[in-house]
């Protein structure tokens, strides 16, 4: 599985103008909404809080992967979102986070949704592409990062 399967240009957010966990979801959100059929924006954003009520998923090292399923979506629709200064998101090593990658899966979906979250896993847990990501200039060059990362594999 390749993130540029699930993960449109428009959907690279550069600069989060957003400070906090409820607000970044929002934002992230509204983007999603706007840009994949089927997603209204206040069921997606519900879904994402009632999800990080149950456990924060920032993971660590600056990255967080808010994840929901829902009944409209049709197939898996990623979102990438930067904060440069960093933002609280009750991350499990306590340090902001900068890189956040939504994954809205179809509710009938466990594997495709599964495989998506490994796959970004085995990605952010290399500090140099998390850096490649911190460094890009703009959204373009952030998604050109992931697609060469995907090259890889």
């Amino acid at each position: 599985m390749k993130v540029v399967d699930f993960l449109r240009p428009e959907l690279v957010i550069a600069h989060l103008g957003s400070s906090s966990k409820n607000d970044v979801l929002a934002e992230m959100a509204g983007a999603v909404a706007r840009h994949a059929a089927g997603v209204d924006e206040a069921v997606l954003r519900r879904v994402l809080e009632e999800r990080e009520l149950l456990a924060s998923t920032a993971i660590g090292d600056g990255i967080a992967i808010p994840h929901g399923k829902l009944e409209s979506v049709g197939q898996l629709v990623g979102a990438l979102g930067r904060s440069v200064q960093g933002l609280e998101f009750d991350s499990i090593d306590g340090k902001p986070t900068h890189l956040v990658f939504m994954l809205v899966a179809p509710a009938s979906s466990t594997g495709i949704h599964l495989k998506a979250l490994a796959r970004l896993s085995r990605l952010f847990r290399d500090a140099l592409f998390r850096q490649r990501l911190l460094d890009a200039a703009d959204a373009g060059a952030m998604y050109q990062v992931i697609s060469d990362e995907d090259a890889k594999y």
